[in-house]
């Protein structure tokens, strides 16, 4: 696996990332050998970022292809994100860069964030009929990123992080309404 031999579709990763993926593609390979996985990668370098942070991904993501993509993608692809993030914690990549890598299979990635901002629409209506908090299950940053972006012109709810580590995850307040703010309606 050369990574000097992927091609760049439209930018090139920023040296920060770059330097860093000769690292990365060694210990993949050799996690990949050693635990016996059917798997392989390449890299693929995402367009040029437009500037807009909801819509920017990863400056470089990891496909993997193989027989054993489905133990990648088992239990909400528990597997893809450990990979992930244990190969970036070796390769010594600072932890504000995780985000401009990723690891993917079979566009698990992309269906994944489609979901996260249908279960966001969904839980902000139920919140703002309800007027109660609403807690989504602990999740990886990048996925409580996504909610956070996907509600963050919504009115009547607010998004906020919540816990600690592996624990975090997001709660969607309701906003409260001027008429509330008041303790009461609105004298005439």
């Amino acid at each position: 696996m050369d990574a000097s031999a992927t091609p760049a579709l439209r930018g090139e990763p920023s040296a920060s990332v770059e330097r860093h993926l000769a690292a990365l593609e060694a210990i993949l390979g050799k996690i990949l050998k050693l635990g016996g996985f059917e798997l392989a990668f390449s890299f693929r370098r995402s367009p040029e970022p437009t500037g807009n942070p909801s819509v920017d991904g990863p400056e470089v993501v990891v496909e993997f292809t193989g027989p054993d993509t489905d133990l990648l993608l088992a239990s909400g692809g528990s597997l893809l994100n450990a990979l992930e993030y244990l190969v970036l914690r070796a390769v010594r990549l600072e932890e504000n860069l995780f985000g401009r890598m990723a690891f993917d299979c079979e566009d698990f990635r992309r269906l994944r964030a489609e979901e996260l901002r249908m279960m966001a629409e969904v839980a902000a209506k139920r919140v703002a009929e309800t007027r109660e908090p609403f807690a989504f299950n602990p999740m990886p940053p990048r996925e409580r990123r996504i909610i956070h972006l996907a509600l963050k012109e919504s009115t009547g709810v607010r998004t906020a992080s919540d816990g600690v580590g592996h624990e975090r995850r997001v709660v969607i307040h309701p906003v409260p309404s001027p008429r509330s703010d008041r303790g009461g309606p609105p004298r005439r």
